[in-house]
């Protein structure tokens, strides 16, 4: 009988347990998405906990008990961000076949992912443009030193593979990356060209440009 009460005990704390990791995971997407939002309406130097909470309609100190102080609200803002923008393009780009129809796929979803995320791509940019580590070197530089980068790892292989296999002709295989990588950037970044140039266009003419410099003469 005593095994037996042990053993209900048991469950019930680990149902317990389980049902307030859920219930805490929860609020803490809570804060995240009112972040994002913080971010894209007033910027990385304006937003802070207290206008965060205000837009998740909860209090600062539920914020605080959850994250440490805004630097590390931020830092797992940003590897969420990052996660999230790399998962949708590389499980698109898994169901091609070939170089070039996983390269096309690449582009488009980048730049897809950008249209349906506006928000999450502007809170990216203010935290990776305005944050700073506690030795306040900006997090922009860090790449600099971060050989971590399953986007442009995915890209580069990519491009090798369709080297390799005769569909694109010899080239610098960084340099294109990078040249690709950049013009996927720049239409988020650029206001100037995404009032002129609707996403879907913006991406055919990649598409198309990038498919003309690799091929074969």
């Amino acid at each position: 009988m005593s095994n037996d009460k042990e053993k209900v005990k048991h469950s019930i704390d680990k149902n317990d347990k389980g049902k307030q990791s859920f219930i805490a995971e929860a609020r803490r997407e809570q804060i995240v998405e009112a972040a994002i939002h913080t971010l894209d309406e007033l910027g990385y130097v304006k937003t802070s906990l207290s206008q965060i909470a205000k837009r998740a309609g909860i209090s600062t100190a539920l914020i605080s008990y959850h994250f440490s102080d805004k630097n590390d609200l931020m830092n797992h803002l940003l590897m969420n961000l990052l996660e999230s923008s790399t998962s949708y393009v590389l499980e698109k780009v898994s169901k091609e076949e070939t170089p070039t129809n996983k390269l096309n796929t690449f582009i488009r979803a980048s730049l897809a992912y950008q249209g349906t995320h506006h928000a999450y791509n502007i809170a990216l940019v203010e935290i990776i443009f305005n944050a700073r580590t506690p030795d306040n070197i900006p997090y922009y530089k860090l790449a600099d030193h971060d050989d971590e980068d399953p986007m442009m790892d995915e890209l580069c292989r990519i491009l090798r593979d369709g080297q390799e296999k005769g569909e694109f002709r010899t080239f610098n295989v960084d340099v294109m990356a990078n040249i690709i990588q950049g013009a996927i950037g720049e239409y988020m970044l650029n206001a100037s060209i995404t009032r002129k140039v609707d996403l879907e266009t913006y991406s055919d003419e990649l598409i198309d440009i990038v498919g003309k410099a690799l091929n074969k003469r």
